[in-house]
Protein backbone atom coordinates (compact mmCIF):
# COMPACT_ATOMS: atom_id res chain seq x y z
CA UNK A 1 0.00 0.00 0.00
CA UNK A 2 1.43 3.44 -0.90
CA UNK A 3 1.60 5.47 2.25
CA UNK A 4 3.74 8.45 0.75
CA UNK A 5 4.71 10.11 -2.15
CA UNK A 6 7.16 12.38 -2.60
CA UNK A 7 8.02 13.88 0.73
CA UNK A 8 4.09 13.48 1.86
CA UNK A 9 1.83 11.13 3.37
CA UNK A 10 -1.21 10.36 1.42
CA UNK A 11 -4.31 9.01 1.51
CA UNK A 12 -3.99 5.08 0.20
CA UNK A 13 -6.68 5.97 -2.93
CA UNK A 14 -7.30 9.27 -4.77
CA UNK A 15 -10.34 10.56 -6.74
CA UNK A 16 -9.98 10.89 -10.04
CA UNK A 17 -11.25 14.25 -12.68
CA UNK A 18 -10.67 12.54 -15.99
CA UNK A 19 -14.60 13.84 -18.09
CA UNK A 20 -15.22 16.21 -14.72
CA UNK A 21 -15.88 19.60 -17.22
CA UNK A 22 -15.95 17.86 -20.25
CA UNK A 23 -14.40 15.39 -21.93
CA UNK A 24 -13.22 16.81 -25.20
CA UNK A 25 -13.80 20.29 -24.36
CA UNK A 26 -15.40 22.36 -21.65
CA UNK A 27 -18.59 21.36 -20.37
CA UNK A 28 -20.09 23.46 -17.62
CA UNK A 29 -23.64 21.11 -17.29
CA UNK A 30 -22.22 19.11 -14.07
CA UNK A 31 -20.19 21.30 -12.32
CA UNK A 32 -21.99 21.25 -8.92
CA UNK A 33 -22.35 17.65 -8.57
CA UNK A 34 -18.45 17.43 -9.46
CA UNK A 35 -17.36 19.82 -6.86
CA UNK A 36 -19.39 18.79 -4.58
CA UNK A 37 -18.08 14.99 -5.31
CA UNK A 38 -14.27 16.27 -4.91
CA UNK A 39 -15.46 18.22 -1.86
CA UNK A 40 -17.10 15.13 -0.37
CA UNK A 41 -13.61 12.58 -1.05
CA UNK A 42 -11.93 15.26 0.98
CA UNK A 43 -14.47 15.35 3.75
CA UNK A 44 -13.66 11.78 3.89
CA UNK A 45 -10.27 10.69 4.05
CA UNK A 46 -9.33 11.22 0.63
CA UNK A 47 -5.93 13.55 0.15
CA UNK A 48 -5.06 13.04 -3.50
CA UNK A 49 -6.38 14.85 -6.15
CA UNK A 50 -5.35 13.82 -10.21
CA UNK A 51 -5.97 16.17 -12.56
CA UNK A 52 -4.58 17.53 -16.32
CA UNK A 53 -4.33 20.01 -18.38
CA UNK A 54 -6.43 18.67 -21.15
CA UNK A 55 -9.43 17.61 -18.96
CA UNK A 56 -12.60 19.50 -20.31
CA UNK A 57 -9.61 21.54 -21.93
CA UNK A 58 -8.06 22.82 -18.17
CA UNK A 59 -11.83 23.16 -16.89
CA UNK A 60 -11.18 20.12 -14.40
CA UNK A 61 -8.36 22.12 -12.95
CA UNK A 62 -10.80 24.93 -12.16
CA UNK A 63 -13.28 22.39 -10.94
CA UNK A 64 -10.53 21.18 -8.23
CA UNK A 65 -9.51 25.06 -7.47
CA UNK A 66 -13.50 25.14 -6.08
CA UNK A 67 -12.93 22.13 -4.15
CA UNK A 68 -10.32 22.89 -2.47
CA UNK A 69 -10.70 26.74 -1.72
CA UNK A 70 -10.49 27.12 2.00
CA UNK A 71 -9.08 24.51 2.62
CA UNK A 72 -5.18 23.27 4.52
CA UNK A 73 -3.32 23.20 1.09
CA UNK A 74 -0.62 21.06 3.45
CA UNK A 75 -2.95 18.20 3.55
CA UNK A 76 -3.94 17.86 0.12
CA UNK A 77 -1.75 16.37 -2.58
CA UNK A 78 -2.58 17.54 -6.12
CA UNK A 79 -1.09 15.53 -9.43
CA UNK A 80 -1.71 17.34 -12.93
CA UNK A 81 -0.33 16.72 -15.94
CA UNK A 82 1.35 18.54 -19.01
CA UNK A 83 0.26 17.10 -22.64
CA UNK A 84 3.78 15.71 -24.43
CA UNK A 85 3.45 18.52 -27.26
CA UNK A 86 4.22 20.97 -24.43
CA UNK A 87 7.34 19.79 -23.56
CA UNK A 88 9.37 22.50 -24.54
CA UNK A 89 11.12 24.70 -22.04
CA UNK A 90 8.76 28.06 -22.89
CA UNK A 91 5.58 25.93 -23.76
CA UNK A 92 5.99 24.06 -20.56
CA UNK A 93 6.66 26.53 -18.22
CA UNK A 94 3.15 28.52 -19.96
CA UNK A 95 1.78 25.36 -19.24
CA UNK A 96 2.72 25.04 -15.43
CA UNK A 97 1.64 29.03 -15.37
CA UNK A 98 -1.56 28.30 -16.44
CA UNK A 99 -2.50 24.87 -14.54
CA UNK A 100 -1.49 27.02 -11.07
CA UNK A 101 -3.78 29.86 -12.13
CA UNK A 102 -6.45 27.54 -12.92
CA UNK A 103 -6.05 25.74 -9.88
CA UNK A 104 -5.08 28.45 -7.57
CA UNK A 105 -3.25 25.90 -5.20
CA UNK A 106 -0.04 27.79 -4.95
CA UNK A 107 1.92 24.53 -6.06
CA UNK A 108 1.76 21.36 -7.58
CA UNK A 109 2.62 18.62 -5.17
CA UNK A 110 3.35 16.01 -8.41
CA UNK A 111 3.28 16.95 -12.42
CA UNK A 112 3.48 14.55 -15.11
CA UNK A 113 4.08 14.18 -18.25
CA UNK A 114 1.11 12.39 -19.53
CA UNK A 115 2.18 10.68 -22.00
CA UNK A 116 4.95 9.82 -24.44
CA UNK A 117 6.02 12.22 -27.09
CA UNK A 118 6.45 11.07 -30.46
CA UNK A 119 10.11 11.58 -30.38
CA UNK A 120 11.59 10.09 -27.29
CA UNK A 121 14.30 12.52 -26.81
CA UNK A 122 11.18 15.57 -26.17
CA UNK A 123 11.31 13.94 -22.34
CA UNK A 124 14.73 15.09 -21.50
CA UNK A 125 13.89 19.02 -22.06
CA UNK A 126 10.46 18.47 -20.54
CA UNK A 127 11.49 17.04 -17.20
CA UNK A 128 14.81 19.05 -16.93
CA UNK A 129 12.39 22.12 -17.02
CA UNK A 130 9.99 20.52 -14.36
CA UNK A 131 13.12 20.68 -12.67
CA UNK A 132 13.78 24.03 -12.69
CA UNK A 133 9.78 24.30 -11.50
CA UNK A 134 10.67 22.21 -9.02
CA UNK A 135 14.04 24.88 -8.01
CA UNK A 136 11.43 27.97 -8.22
CA UNK A 137 8.88 25.91 -5.62
CA UNK A 138 5.69 25.38 -8.25
CA UNK A 139 6.39 21.69 -8.39
CA UNK A 140 6.99 19.65 -5.65
CA UNK A 141 7.84 16.58 -7.14
CA UNK A 142 8.21 15.07 -10.74
CA UNK A 143 7.13 11.91 -13.21
CA UNK A 144 5.63 10.61 -16.00
CA UNK A 145 2.48 8.67 -17.33
CA UNK A 146 1.88 5.86 -19.77
CA UNK A 147 5.73 5.03 -20.48
CA UNK A 148 6.69 1.72 -20.52
CA UNK A 149 9.70 -0.10 -19.11
CA UNK A 150 12.46 1.53 -21.44
CA UNK A 151 10.42 4.88 -21.65
CA UNK A 152 10.78 5.09 -17.84
CA UNK A 153 14.50 4.19 -17.94
CA UNK A 154 15.09 6.45 -20.23
CA UNK A 155 13.44 9.60 -17.84
CA UNK A 156 15.47 8.31 -14.97
CA UNK A 157 18.49 8.93 -16.44
CA UNK A 158 17.46 12.18 -18.08
CA UNK A 159 16.75 14.00 -14.66
CA UNK A 160 19.85 15.50 -13.16
CA UNK A 161 18.76 16.84 -9.97
CA UNK A 162 15.28 15.40 -8.96
CA UNK A 163 13.95 11.62 -9.22
CA UNK A 164 11.19 10.51 -11.06
CA UNK A 165 8.49 9.32 -8.00
CA UNK A 166 5.43 7.92 -10.16
CA UNK A 167 4.41 6.38 -13.15
CA UNK A 168 0.71 6.37 -13.82
CA UNK A 169 -0.58 4.11 -15.69
CA UNK A 170 -3.95 1.93 -17.08
CA UNK A 171 -4.27 -0.61 -14.14
CA UNK A 172 -7.42 -2.87 -12.96
CA UNK A 173 -8.21 -6.65 -12.58
CA UNK A 174 -9.09 -6.35 -16.14
CA UNK A 175 -6.26 -4.96 -17.40
CA UNK A 176 -3.00 -6.70 -15.26
CA UNK A 177 -0.34 -6.90 -17.48
CA UNK A 178 1.79 -4.12 -16.10
CA UNK A 179 2.11 -6.63 -12.81
CA UNK A 180 4.50 -8.64 -15.72
CA UNK A 181 6.89 -5.97 -16.28
CA UNK A 182 6.20 -1.71 -15.53
CA UNK A 183 4.83 -2.80 -11.97
CA UNK A 184 8.17 -4.83 -10.99
CA UNK A 185 10.28 -1.95 -12.39
CA UNK A 186 9.12 0.47 -10.87
CA UNK A 187 9.08 -1.21 -7.35
CA UNK A 188 12.39 -2.10 -7.83
CA UNK A 189 13.49 1.26 -8.44
CA UNK A 190 11.21 3.66 -5.97
CA UNK A 191 8.96 4.70 -8.25
CA UNK A 192 5.08 4.92 -6.69
CA UNK A 193 2.65 3.34 -9.42
CA UNK A 194 -0.27 5.30 -9.74
CA UNK A 195 -3.40 3.69 -11.34
CA UNK A 196 -5.99 5.29 -13.51
CA UNK A 197 -9.29 3.39 -14.86
CA UNK A 198 -8.84 0.89 -11.72
CA UNK A 199 -12.69 -0.12 -12.06
CA UNK A 200 -12.16 -0.93 -15.90
CA UNK A 201 -15.09 1.70 -16.66
CA UNK A 202 -17.05 -0.34 -14.52
CA UNK A 203 -16.55 -3.86 -15.92
CA UNK A 204 -15.36 -5.11 -12.74
CA UNK A 205 -18.47 -5.21 -11.21
CA UNK A 206 -19.27 -8.33 -13.91
CA UNK A 207 -15.67 -10.18 -13.18
CA UNK A 208 -16.67 -13.43 -11.15
CA UNK A 209 -13.96 -13.70 -8.99
CA UNK A 210 -14.49 -10.35 -7.94
CA UNK A 211 -17.92 -10.62 -7.40
CA UNK A 212 -17.74 -14.31 -5.81
CA UNK A 213 -15.02 -12.94 -2.97
CA UNK A 214 -17.37 -9.25 -2.59
CA UNK A 215 -20.32 -11.95 -1.57
CA UNK A 216 -18.04 -13.89 0.59
CA UNK A 217 -16.72 -10.63 2.50
CA UNK A 218 -19.80 -8.37 2.39
CA UNK A 219 -18.00 -6.19 0.15
CA UNK A 220 -18.56 -5.08 -3.39
CA UNK A 221 -16.49 -5.91 -6.53
CA UNK A 222 -15.86 -2.28 -6.58
CA UNK A 223 -14.39 -2.76 -3.16
CA UNK A 224 -12.67 -6.11 -3.82
CA UNK A 225 -10.99 -4.72 -7.01
CA UNK A 226 -9.33 -1.45 -5.16
CA UNK A 227 -8.35 -3.50 -2.65
CA UNK A 228 -6.42 -5.60 -5.09
CA UNK A 229 -4.87 -2.79 -6.82
CA UNK A 230 -3.87 -0.81 -3.36
CA UNK A 231 -1.63 -3.82 -2.66
CA UNK A 232 0.88 -2.34 -5.32
CA UNK A 233 -0.53 1.30 -6.28
CA UNK A 234 -2.10 4.16 -5.70
CA UNK A 235 -5.46 3.58 -7.44
CA UNK A 236 -7.52 7.04 -8.90
CA UNK A 237 -10.98 6.32 -9.50
CA UNK A 238 -12.98 9.11 -10.74
CA UNK A 239 -17.20 9.38 -9.36
CA UNK A 240 -19.16 12.30 -9.80
CA UNK A 241 -22.07 10.86 -7.54
CA UNK A 242 -21.93 10.21 -3.32
CA UNK A 243 -23.18 6.88 -3.39
CA UNK A 244 -20.13 5.70 -5.78
CA UNK A 245 -17.67 7.42 -3.31
CA UNK A 246 -19.28 6.30 -0.52
CA UNK A 247 -18.36 2.61 -2.21
CA UNK A 248 -14.96 3.58 -2.86
CA UNK A 249 -14.64 4.98 0.35
CA UNK A 250 -15.41 0.99 1.45
CA UNK A 251 -12.26 0.04 -0.22
CA UNK A 252 -9.85 1.37 2.44
CA UNK A 253 -9.26 0.06 5.95
CA UNK A 254 -9.28 -3.70 5.41
CA UNK A 255 -6.90 -6.21 3.33
CA UNK A 256 -7.42 -9.22 0.99
CA UNK A 257 -6.45 -12.46 2.15
CA UNK A 258 -3.78 -14.45 0.26
CA UNK A 259 -5.89 -17.12 -1.37
CA UNK A 260 -8.50 -14.57 -2.34
CA UNK A 261 -5.79 -12.34 -3.95
CA UNK A 262 -4.51 -15.73 -5.89
CA UNK A 263 -8.10 -16.38 -7.16
CA UNK A 264 -8.73 -12.78 -8.75
CA UNK A 265 -5.38 -13.92 -10.46
CA UNK A 266 -6.27 -16.50 -11.50
CA UNK A 267 -9.77 -15.14 -12.80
Amino acid sequence: MVEALGKKRISPIGVGTWKMGGKDGMDRTHDADDVKAIGYALDHGISVIDTAETYGNGHSEELVAKAIKGRDRESLYIITKVLPTHLGHDQLMKSAKHSLDRMGCGYIDLYLIHWTPPKLEMVKEGLQTMEELVKQGAVRSIGVSNFNVQETLFAMEATRSEKIVANQIEYSLLARDPESDVIPFCEKNGIVVISYTPLADGKVTTYGPARDIARSTGRTPVQVALNYLMRRSLPIPKASRIDHLKEILGSVGWTLEPEDVKRLQAG
